[in-house]
């Protein structure tokens, strides 16, 4: 099986500046992987517990804002292993003049946010046939 070398994993990490809290606790920036085509960019977020009920996309002035929230567990319940801790997640993105901010589309599905950008008419390659005159 093929690797790819420049593919960096690394651990959940708390933010450390950024946004200023209101709440107590820890605020974790959610890993992304992003890919491109010739349509546009998907972005996936890793967000374990969050649901979307918990979870707000803010676009404003091309910046992009995700920000969930991870419940606690109700106070019945206890823990036989805990790996990952209850807060909130949190990261921000510029987004380039080149994706249509009006068609992005949001999915949350185990835990995985998918986003869509779709780029601008302009912006996409375009093949341009020759005709004969």
């Amino acid at each position: 099986m093929p690797t790819d070398t420049n593919i960096q994993l690394s651990e959940k990490q708390e933010v450390s500046g950024a946004a200023e809290q209101t709440r107590e606790g820890p605020v974790y920036e959610p890993l992304v992987d992003i890919s491109e085509d010739a349509e546009g960019l998907t972005l996936m977020a890793d967000m374990p517990g969050v649901t979307p009920e918990r979870l707000t996309i803010d676009l404003r002035e091309n910046v992009l804002t995700l920000r969930g929230e991870v419940e606690a567990p109700p106070p019945n319940e206890s823990y036989v292993l805990r790996e990952y801790g209850v807060g909130a997640f949190y990261r921000q993105f510029t987004l380039a003049d080149s994706i249509d901010q009006s068609r992005i589309d949001a999915r949350l599905k185990d835990g995985v946010l998918h986003l869509r950008l779709p780029k601008v008419e302009k912006a996409r390659p375009r093949q341009i046939s020759v005709k004969a005159s």
